[in-house]
């Protein structure tokens, strides 16, 4: 009973001690001077996370040496480590970078010239030329027509096909956007260091260790969730089973 009264003050002492060193940190996050709204700010050390409000504020617990990440979808990712003077200040500024806006795909429609058809006038009209052009053929009369004059039904004719091949020539085959997979989207969400820094990999490993965790099926309810906070969490447990794998085929 005396073992077990003593085990329950040290844990109760144990937390109340880590409590008491754990701080409000307040801050804002800015692009340009201008607040940015629901962006993720997750301690990563002790797994909590919150967001920002309209006005870029955030407020936050956090310890010395805990590291603080930023995380919009249209920002450079930003990670910061925490100082017992940020805790001190208790009224830090983060600025993020806006990511280059990627242009929609141009497609080029066909265009198509309207269908003029020959009246009846303008059929007539060409027959009685010709006719007179063999008026004067067998008999020597001058008609007032110009003999081998320009052919301007060949003319249009080759007018429409120059037409049809610039229009050809300007279409462009429609492409398919390709579906994002896990393993492009783990490498755009989360930090360049976090695989050689925070999971311990070689960068040769990389790759390989990226398929690995694509093989599991859990991979894609976390490409649908697309919560930075689980995708870390789903990493870390990986890299023990990636870890455990290696060393099984070391012996």
């Amino acid at each position: 009973m005396r073992v077990k009264l003593l085990t329950t003050i040290s844990i109760f002492t144990y937390q109340l001690s880590i409590s008491q060193n754990e701080k409000l940190l307040n801050g804002k996050v800015l692009s340009q001077n201008i607040p940015l709204n629901k962006v993720e700010v997750i301690n990563k050390t002790a797994k909590t996370s919150t967001r920002t409000n309209e006005l870029g504020e955030f407020s936050i617990l956090v310890r010395p040496q805990d590291s603080v990440l930023f995380f919009s979808k249209d920002y450079f990712f930003k990670r910061l480590k925490i100082s017992q003077e940020n805790i001190d200040q208790n009224n830090i500024i983060v600025n993020m970078i806006l990511k280059p806006e990627e242009l929609d795909e141009v497609l080029i429609t066909t265009i198509k010239f309207p269908h003029v058809s020959m009246t009846q006038e303008v059929s007539d009209s060409i027959a009685l030329i010709k006719a007179s052009r063999n008026l004067q053929k067998y008999t020597g009369v001058y008609d007032g027509t110009i003999s081998n004059g320009m052919n301007f039904g060949t003319m249009g004719a080759g007018l429409l096909g120059l037409f049809k091949k610039e229009e050809n020539s300007n279409k462009k085959p429609k492409k398919k956007t390709p579906e994002l997979d896990f393993k492009t989207f783990a490498e755009a969400t989360c930090p360049l260091d976090f695989f050689t820094k925070d999971l311990k990999l070689n960068p040769n490993e990389k790759a390989l260790f990226l398929e690995f965790c694509s093989a599991d099926p859990q991979s894609e309810i976390i490409l649908k969730q697309k919560n930075l906070l689980y995708t870390m969490d789903f990493l870390y447990a990986k890299n023990e089973e990636f870890k455990k794998l290696k060393t099984e085929i070391k012996n």
